[in-house]
């Protein structure tokens, strides 16, 4: 069952991979705003992980999120979630990153309830569709 209050966190060290140069958002070797949101996301979805029912998922339809510091390399970067809102099957996310120096970006997130199987079914037949 889903609470308000849930929180989620994910945990990386920095790395060349996950800089803006490596992934082609900026010219700079650090933390990407991209890589940042994606590990807000995840921090969400681990927050909800145990509330869930059975064939239930979820997916990100929102994100509205300040990067305010750079991260360089070799820092250790925290990315939190808390689940503020549920609106029937949309939930709202308060997220937050900070490196070891200080926070690093801010925002809100929003995630879509879904039944796995019927998402799936969907998204199939609309690639079968534009295949023919």
């Amino acid at each position: 069952m889903l609470e308000l209050g849930m929180r989620g966190e994910l945990r990386a060290t920095v790395d060349f991979s996950m800089t803006a140069a490596a992934i082609g958002s900026g010219s700079v070797e650090v933390l990407s705003t991209p890589y940042m949101i994606g590990m807000m996301e995840m921090a969400a979805i681990r927050a909800i992980s145990g509330g869930l029912e059975p064939g239930q998922a979820s997916v990100g339809t929102v994100v509205n999120v300040r990067h305010l510091a750079a991260t360089p390399i070799g820092f250790e970067v925290t990315a939190r979630a808390q689940l503020l809102e549920i609106d029937g099957r949309r939930l709202v996310f308060g997220v937050e990153a900070f490196d070891q120096s200080e926070q690093v970006g801010e925002g809100r997130h929003e995630r879509f309830l879904i039944d796995f199987d019927r998402f799936m079914a969907r998204a199939l037949a609309k690639q079968r569709s534009s295949a023919g």
